[in-house]
């Protein structure tokens, strides 16, 4: 796990593979919390991100995914878990700042992985 700023490139984070929306929450009744595994992620994000500037105005993001194994998973799964955490790390102020994601599904790596970049959007890209 590990993380840049460059000029180009905002952020680029290099972190475990991310809970599905399916493990990321838990509930008790009514009330939904994020679960243990939720948590867990968010801890690693936090840890990867530190001292990170934060990334203001819209936002590019690009998610490689690297499956800890060939069991079948839907990528659109983790991006709950992945675009909340970024934000509790101060990586950006608010997940909706995001106007481009990409998923990348890529090769099976032992103990799976996933790495991020975010880029600040020019003007001219956010239609706004």
């Amino acid at each position: 796990m590990s993380c840049a700023n460059t000029q180009d490139v905002a952020i680029t984070l290099h972190l475990p593979y991310p809970p599905s929306v399916n493990h990321y929450w838990g509930t008790a009744g009514k009330r939904r919390f994020i679960g243990v595994k939720g948590k867990e992620f968010r801890r690693a994000v936090l840890e990867v991100s530190e001292g990170v500037q934060k990334t203001e105005g819209r936002l590019s993001m690009r998610v490689e995914l690297y499956p800890p194994d060939r069991r079948v998973r839907d990528i659109d799964n983790i991006t709950k878990a992945l675009l909340d955490a970024c934000m509790h790390a101060g990586c950006y102020d608010d997940d909706s700042q995001i106007d481009e994601l990409h998923i990348i599904r890529r090769e099976v790596r032992k103990g799976g992985g996933c790495s991020v970049t975010i880029t600040a959007l020019e003007p001219s890209r956010t239609g706004r």
